[in-house]
């Protein structure tokens, strides 16, 4: 049996991702196939956002499909550095690029805030966690989405996944402690290997499900579910020089 030769998506050689690497690996099986999952694990933990403001931090086009319809409000922003990502497809822009460190918007605007390919990929992830506390009301809550620094999956540069700064559990629960948001709830995902092979491909949920009993610490991301500590003051910002940007992704 030949075998094709292997060649090195285009996603794979840059040293960082931008919407364009993410939105091409989520066009793969293998992106598909851990959309849908993840869009799982976020649909249990907030099954109904009716009436709500949802914030998507980062690329979060393939999961906000999840409460635009039901939302009052449902916008995606993305930071400079990731560039534009148009969404939702086909439809008049709900999406903005914006500096990392001051986000377009007033205090206490969201109910919900939902960061992915966001926070390993922050210039500073001290900054946009304070962005977002800033942002979330006072009952709010927020999901964060990165990979596992003891998961393969935070070593596979084939997935956005593999770039930027993975977390321990520990770790994330230090770095969000520190800025004023108490961890709630962590939930493992993604213990399928980074492979786009159709055999694996079609073990994915097997994997998924044999991973979460037998070895949960090694799964290829955490999920963390996190609500904003009342107490907690948030220092005067220095901002970094530049300008902030606002723009219509569809452009």
């Amino acid at each position: 049996m030949s075998v094709a030769p292997f060649r090195l998506p285009r996603y794979i050689r840059a040293m960082a991702i931008d919407a364009r690497d993410a939105a091409g690996f989520y066009a793969t099986p293998l992106g598909r196939l851990t959309a849908a999952l993840l869009r799982q694990k976020l649909a249990a933990l907030w099954p109904d956002c009716t009436g709500r403001a949802v914030l998507g931090l980062g690329f979060t086009g393939p999961y906000l499909e999840l409460w635009r319809t039901q939302a009052e409000r449902c916008i995606a922003a993305s930071t400079r550095d990731m560039g534009p990502a148009p969404w939702p497809a086909g439809r008049a822009s709900l999406a903005c690029v914006a500096e990392e460190e001051g986000l377009p918007f007033p205090d206490l605007m969201f109910d919900r805030i939902l960061l992915v390919h966001g926070l390993e990929q922050a210039d500073n992830a001290r900054r946009i966690l304070r962005e977002a506390w800033r942002l979330l009301k006072d009952d709010g809550r927020m999901i964060v989405v990165v990979p596992n620094r003891h998961g393969i999956w935070a070593h596979a540069e084939s997935t956005p996944f593999g770039h930027g700064q993975p977390y321990s559990e520990s770790q994330l629960n230090r770095l969000m402690g520190n800025l004023f948001l108490h961890v709630q709830t962590h939930v493992p995902a993604l213990f399928a290997p980074p492979c786009g092979w159709s055999p694996m491909l079609r073990g994915f949920a097997l994997c998924e499900r044999a991973g979460r009993l037998l070895a949960p610490q090694l799964a290829g991301l955490t999920i963390v579910e996190a609500t904003k500590e009342l107490h907690g003051i948030m220092p005067v910002r220095q901002r970094a020089p530049g300008r902030r940007v606002l723009v219509d992704a569809g452009q």
